[in-house]
């Protein structure tokens, strides 16, 4: 029997920052070792439960979830932070199977994230730099069916050239490089 497919999950931006490293004299010792990867529905649940201080109800209608599977994710995400700083790990966010509220765009010139508020204007250029070097960040395309969303969620592609490989496990998709352009991917 196939598993149940997951509901995609409703994210209201994605993060300011990729991840965590630590630091100090210990941690320059140690061997490098895999980071723990919070995907972005895991995110989420801690910025509205411990950041922005909503209950697990008033979170799980937020994200488009039911209130046990919110407190699902909430306790793996609890966990997987409680793993990395007692075994002093890397933390790096990416991935899952999230949309985002609004559309939002990456510049490739100046690197900075903008979202896109009003789906009706389309988006051009950088509001920061002016160039019209971006793409979108969203991790769900306007055109992926759900059913196309579940086949391709173990591939990396490239935000620039749409290059795809296939996804490993427990390698994260920013740390491949496109072989054609030199951009760092990102999870389709």
């Amino acid at each position: 029997m196939s598993p149940r497919v997951r509901k995609i999950r409703k994210v209201l931006n994605p993060p300011s920052v990729k991840g965590f490293k630590p630091y100090g004299h210990e941690a320059k010792e140690q061997p490098i070792q895999e980071p723990i990867i919070l995907h972005f529905e895991e995110y989420e649940a801690l910025r509205l439960c411990d950041y922005d201080m909503y209950n697990h109800h008033q979170s799980s209608v937020m994200m488009g979830v039911s209130r046990p599977t919110f407190t699902r994710i909430y306790a793996r995400v609890r966990q997987k932070i409680a793993k990395a700083f007692v075994e002093g790990l890397q933390i790096s966010i990416e991935g899952g199977k999230v949309y985002f509220d609004s559309d939002w765009h990456q510049c490739h010139s100046c690197k900075c994230y903008f979202n896109n508020p009003f789906r009706e204007v389309e988006t051009s250029a950088c509001p920061l730099c002016g160039k019209n070097t971006i793409s979108s960040f969203d991790v769900d395309d306007k055109t992926t069916s759900t059913a196309d969303f579940v086949d391709n969620h173990n591939m990396c592609i490239c935000s620039n050239c749409g290059y795809e490989i296939q996804h490993q496990q427990r390698v994260p998709c920013s740390q491949e490089v496109c072989p054609k352009c030199n951009t760092r991917m990102k999870r389709k």
